[in-house]
């Protein structure tokens, strides 16, 4: 028997697919756009050697405005904007694990664990080679040094509308390691991103029925939901962040070996070195997991079948 839950999850066939797709790609571009200067602020502080470059988080931001300005916290992000594609991938993976798994267990843990690990697979094997692309574009500028591709001052300055940096970046990558370039770092993001996945949906599931049990009875769902999203991307985030500082580095600095990235990265900078852009993954991640939350649940509301609308406590 089903164990009645405070918070009612809405399940993959409660959803008019139609409007699910339409209002999920403008949510995943917004949420994109609003944390991509994190993102860029953490590969760069997990590149760096010590602390050759940047001091920390806000320091990296004070750095790169001065230095690049404001348009420097956005390199990158055309090419990033791709990664829209897994978005969808990663949410009707999900979706639909989460429906073949409820035929075997009701447990909801159970479900959101294999599904989440499930999705992740799915989009990390569609966004790894964007990454590369542009991982290697956010680090031009300050960072350029840091990495095996440079982009030449002539190419900076012309066909910018035909993303000539970009291509420029793409041949070097190709002209150096053919396709598996664009794939190197896949197992590191593997590692990383499963993980952080089947470790996120879990707890913010769990986070979100302790909620519900301290909240006053009128208390709204999403506001809890809004408040668990953040406490679950923390958890994920710590427990992950080792294997994203050696994903970052395999895949910026072209490493082949994600156990030797591993070995010198502690040999020189001891296990702290694996905390490295943590700080910045959690500011990231933590507004993200709120506004991945909310409108994650009220795109699932808004595209509610007709007839489910009213059963639905919001």
């Amino acid at each position: 028997m089903q164990q009645k839950r405070n918070i009612q999850i809405i399940e993959w066939e409660d959803l008019d697919k139609r409007k699910f797709y339409s209002f999920g790609v403008f949510m995943t571009m917004s949420i994109r756009a609003t944390v991509y200067p994190a993102t860029l602020i953490r590969t760069r502080l997990q590149v760096q050697r010590g602390r050759s470059l940047y001091n920390g988080t806000l320091d990296a931001l004070v750095k790169i405005v001065r230095n690049e300005g404001v348009r420097g916290l956005y390199r990158g992000f055309m090419v990033n904007t791709f990664t829209l594609i897994s978005g969808q991938a990663y949410i009707t993976t999900y979706e639909l694990v989460r429906k073949y798994v409820s035929l075997y267990s009701e447990d909801n843990t159970l479900k959101s664990l294999v599904a989440g690990g499930s999705a992740s697979l799915v989009a990390q094997s569609i966004t790894v080679p964007i990454d590369v692309v542009s991982q290697q574009l956010m680090m031009q500028g300050q960072g350029g040094h840091l990495t095996r591709f440079r982009i030449h001052a002539h190419t900076q300055g012309k066909d910018r509308r035909a993303f000539g940096p970009t291509r420029s970046i793409m041949g070097q990558i190709f002209a150096a390691d053919g396709v598996r370039g664009f794939y190197r770092g896949y197992v590191a993001s593997l590692l990383t991103y499963i993980p952080n996945s089947a470790v996120w949906w879990p707890f913010y599931h769990f986070y979100a029925e302790q909620l519900s049990k301290l909240a006053p009875p009128d208390c709204p769902h999403l506001l809890l939901q809004a408040v668990a999203g953040p406490l679950a991307a923390t958890t994920a985030s710590t427990v992950t962040n080792p294997m994203d500082v050696v994903r970052a580095r395999v895949q910026v600095e072209g490493r082949s070996s994600v156990v030797d990235t591993f070995k010198q990265l502690v040999s020189e900078e001891g296990f702290w070195g694996l905390t490295k852009g943590l700080s910045a993954r959690i500011l990231s991640s933590a507004p993200t997991a709120i506004v991945m939350v909310v409108g994650y649940e009220t795109l699932k509301k808004l595209s509610l079948r007709p007839e489910l609308v009213d059963s639905r406590h919001w």
